[in-house]
């Protein structure tokens, strides 16, 4: 009995790397992504601040901006908390040896932050179809969040199963989300609301380059994983094991090889996200009291 007891205290202990593997560009990587995170946190601060100067004594504008203000709060504390965390979900990595480092936990906090960020654009186009007398603005506003809560069951059937289809769809659903998105804002046209008409050209810009990271570069990288894991043959978890496992297996890795391919998307992702997240902010801030349709 004894010796079974240790058998299964043994296996729910993470699996660390030799230390001796640990790759100086990952620590630099780490420490960057951390500095990012709290610069960020200064930004949202700056925007808190906007906010509460661009009161109005209009009740809708100002619960449009407060709501925005929140949404992005939680965006930003989850990519301040997995920038200091980070997790490479299907193969458990972490590089902090910790019970907050666990997939579920970190997978949790991004489904979180994700929603609220996802809410921030259906609010903010909402808006702005509603000044503009846009029916497609509303209809792609209504559509949003729905597809993104798609995206995050895609995304959980991935980690828990870790069959790399699921980040497949997952990937291709915010790539077509923000596809919507830009094409949205560009037969609305930027010229339609003077006050976010810079804004919404970063946007257009930003949203181009994110859809062709998504479709050209992300999609095809997780597309080749699923290939690779079903030629080599394989076998993926159940549900149930899944959650077992995403609750007590993580493997702390300093290795470049193990996170080179998490790098890039991770670094855009915890800077130029949050800035989007933040930007909108300003620009709900920015329509003030603007309410008549042009």
């Amino acid at each position: 009995m004894k010796a079974a007891s240790s058998a299964r205290r043994t296996s729910l202990r993470p699996s660390v790397s030799p230390r001796g593997e640990a790759s100086g560009s990952v620590i630099l990587w780490h420490k960057l992504l951390r500095a990012v995170a709290v610069l960020n946190l200064a930004l949202w601060s700056l925007s808190a601040v906007a906010a509460s100067r661009g009161q109005t004594t209009h009740a809708a504008a100002d619960a449009a901006v407060q709501a925005q203000l929140l949404l992005s709060a939680g965006y930003v504390l989850g990519c301040a908390f997995r920038s200091v965390l980070p997790v490479c979900d299907i193969p458990r990595l972490v590089l902090i040896d910790s019970r907050l480092s666990s997939v579920l936990v970190g997978r949790s906090v991004a489904t979180l932050a994700e929603l609220c960020f996802a809410a921030q654009w259906a609010l903010i186009l909402s808006r702005i179809a509603v000044l503009t007398g846009s029916s497609l603005g509303q209809w792609v506003a209504l559509a949003i969040v729905p597809l993104i809560v798609l995206a995050e069951g895609c995304s959980w059937y991935a980690v828990l199963t870790t069959h790399q289809r699921g980040h497949v769809v997952e990937n291709s659903i915010w790539g077509i989300a923000a596809a919507l998105v830009v094409a949205t804002l560009l037969v609305i046209g930027p010229h339609r609301l003077e006050e976010l008409y810079p804004p919404v050209i970063l946007w257009c810009i930003g949203g181009t380059a994110f859809v062709a990271f998504i479709f050209f570069l992300d999609v095809p990288m997780y597309r080749a994983r699923w290939l690779a894991d079903r030629a080599a043959g394989r076998t993926y978890l159940s549900i149930a094991h899944g959650v077992a496992d995403v609750c007590r297996r993580w493997t702390v890795s300093y290795r470049w090889e193990d996170w080179k391919s998490e790098v890039l998307w991770m670094s855009l992702y915890f800077s130029v996200g949050v800035w989007l997240s933040v930007s909108l902010v300003f620009a709900s801030a920015a329509l003030g009291t603007h309410t008549s349709a042009t």
